[in-house]
């Protein structure tokens, strides 16, 4: 038996049309459900269980409608929903007890394009390539049902079930299972700040959505109007439900800044105190990650201190700071990027805008991050989905960057102290590209998209034969993975690399310790050195980057301690001031700060290694370098990594 429940207030009437789909015979069965004051309506049928089709009717027409809180859709976003029970499923990971997100490596993940197939199962098959890798745990992008058969899976409609395409509940299931048999703990990425257009029939049902606000997508979610309370649960129950019956161990939610809630209560609190109480009932870390641009550090401080209590959040600034440094690009939102200068206050800060004024915007931006809130809530990145995937032609770093910048951006990503991420084929850098692919079955969404990102590009000079048709199938394989590369050089050289620095930062505390005060940095814009130290004084870890195209000596020692200067030659791009005349160039009171309130000139009992101290080596990118007491001698395009040990 199955007790069929559905929030419909707006309805006068609802029925439950189901069938058995094994039964060729059978036929299908209505029943009318009985309504609740709170606009809930509900029934039993006797026959159904696990497997069972069905749809809704409403107000005594003939028109089916899938389930709001379907956990499957197999006839794709329009067709019937389907039972799932899911304590069906025989789980095999009860001895799993999660993973944190501090001091871990995740691995951002399109199962669509992860393998030739794209699906769970196959990218099963893939999970020990990700062990041999050392990464902690993978990101999904988005699996819940999309229309179509492929896509990013941002324009979702069918919030509670597992794309079909993809195997469905059970192959999400047994993708989880066996990651947490290899060690690898799963984070979903999940979307509540809008609908697809295609598919979404919430509004048919009840006040899920509110004209009081607007997205860049749709229709914003009604979150602090006239049935929100229903809505927040709506959303906050479909996070439990990943956690709880999928046993993944992290959600990614999306874009939380169009999230728009004037209640006392904001949605994600409420979203994060039911998550951290699931957690502690079944003793495991579970986390919440943020994706959001409003470099706002009340976002992962705790609800007791003001904040909404996330536990972490993308940090584009760094990526910005880093891509614009390696690569030399300062369009669009990388124009107050590139210098030296912007890197260091990146790793030192974690926001670069932290309300200096921000060129792009036209205002300024952000707020300082409190010395409290420990640096690996920010996840990092070189690449993910986003950055890759809307570039114009999908293009990957490794089109632009040389393989010495690809491992140099490599080493600051994974010895910094924030908790990185990769993006799928990073790790080798992979030259296939990852472009933005759709699949819309509906011709005037079709045509709309391929014309707005033809439109889009145009604007910064892009012809309409260069950018990929959206709806093209070429546009999709082409994006898959190729998995002969990473045997071939230099991909396997660069994938040793990744693995090198993974093992690093698993063994040595220093690069995992979150405090403000591990991290320094000196540079020198002219000569195109720069050096990221992370530990303290006595245990100094130097990771010594020559992003300079010939070989040069760098200066190397702790910061403040005779060490190099923080801020030593600078160009015409500094960090600190505000104003449009003067994108981060720092006053008299900014030279040398490191983070937080913390002084990047050292302090009493701030004493350490000498200015002669030897750099002892521990990853190398290039052969041929030298350590004198006092610096390094290192080939263009080339990094050192090593520990500071004093002069003998």
């Amino acid at each position: 038996m199955s007790i069929f429940r559905v929030w419909a207030p707006l309805a006068k009437s609802v029925a439950v049309v189901t069938r058995d789909p094994d039964d060729p015979e059978g036929q299908d069965e209505v029943l009318d459900l009985v309504g609740a004051p709170d606009g809930w309506w509900s029934g039993d049928v006797a026959a159904a269980g696990h497997g069972t089709d069905y749809a809704f009717r409403l107000d005594g027409t003939d028109e089916e409608l899938p389930d709001p809180r379907s956990p499957w859709q197999p006839y794709g976003v329009h067709g019937r929903s389907r039972v799932v029970e899911h304590v069906r499923f025989a789980w095999t990971d009860h001895g799993w007890r999660g993973v944190p997100l501090a001091g871990g490596v995740l691995y951002e993940l399109h199962v669509g394009t992860f393998t030739p197939e794209g699906t769970f199962d196959a990218a099963i098959d893939r999970l020990d390539h990700l062990v041999r890798l050392g990464v902690d745990a993978v990101e999904l992008l988005p699996v819940n049902a999309f229309p179509g058969r492929h896509g990013w899976g941002y324009d979702g409609v069918g919030l509670y079930a597992t794309h079909d395409p993809y195997g469905g509940p059970e192959g999400l299931k047994r993708f989880v299972d066996a990651a947490h048999a290899h060690g690898i703990g799963v984070v979903l990425d999940v979307v509540y700040n809008h609908l697809g257009p295609d598919g979404n029939y919430l509004g048919r049902f009840g006040p899920y959505f509110t004209d009081r606000y607007t997205t860049p997508w749709g229709s914003a979610v009604n979150l602090d109007d006239s049935g929100s309370d229903e809505v927040r649960a709506f959303i906050v129950e479909n996070a439990l439900m990943w956690l709880r019956d999928y046993h993944c161990d992290g959600l990614r939610v999306d874009a939380v800044h169009a999230l728009r809630d004037s209640r006392a209560t904001h949605v994600l609190e409420e979203l994060t105190t039911g998550v951290h109480r699931l957690g502690a009932h079944q003793r495991r870390p579970l986390f919440l990650v943020a994706e959001s641009d409003l470099n706002d550090p009340r976002m992962i401080s705790p609800a007791q201190a003001g904040g909404l209590g996330m536990d972490g959040q993308w940090a584009d600034d760094v990526h910005h700071a880093l891509w614009a440094a390696l690569s030399g690009e300062r369009q669009g939102y990388y124009v107050d990027f590139g210098s030296l200068a912007t890197l260091a206050k990146a790793f030192t800060s974690g926001f670069v805008h932290d309300g200096t004024y921000s060129t792009f915007r036209g205002h300024s931006h952000g707020r300082p991050m409190p010395a409290s809130v420990p640096a690996s809530r920010l996840v990092t990145f070189l690449q993910d989905h986003d950055q890759v995937g809307n570039r114009a032609t999908g293009d990957r770093a490794a089109a632009t960057l040389s393989d010495g910048l690809l491992r140099i951006g490599a080493a600051l990503l994974l010895t910094g102290p924030f908790t990185p991420m990769l993006f799928m084929g990073e790790e080798w850098g992979a030259t296939t590209p990852w472009a933005y692919f759709t699949d819309h079955v509906t011709d005037w969404l079709a045509d709309a998209v391929r014309t707005g990102r033809r439109a889009e590009f145009a604007a910064h000079g892009w012809g309409p034969e260069e950018v990929p048709d959206p709806q093209a199938e070429e546009t999709f394989t082409r994006s898959r993975l190729d998995w002969s590369q990473p045997s071939a050089e230099p991909h396997h050289g660069l994938l040793g690399w990744y693995q090198r620095l993974i093992a690093l930062r698993h063994t040595m505390a220093e690069l995992t310790d979150p405090d403000w005060s591990s991290v320094r940095c000196a540079y020198d814009e002219d000569a195109r050195w720069f050096v990221l130290y992370r530990g303290g004084p006595a245990d100094a870890v130097a990771v010594v980057c020559n992003l300079g195209p010939d070989r040069q000596s760098i200066p190397v020692g702790w910061p403040g301690d005779g060490g190099p200067d923080y801020v030593r030659k600078t160009g015409p791009d500094h960090v600190g001031k505000t104003g449009p005349d003067h994108v981060g160039k720092p006053g008299p009171d900014h030279v040398g700060k490191t983070g937080p309130d913390h002084s990047g000139t050292g302090g009493p009992g701030q004493r350490g290694r000498p200015a002669g101290a030897v750099l002892e080596p521990l990853a190398v990118s290039r052969p041929g370098f030298d350590a004198w007491p006092g610096s390094v001698e290192a080939d263009g395009e080339s990094v050192v990594i090593g520990r500071l040990r004093p002069r003998e």
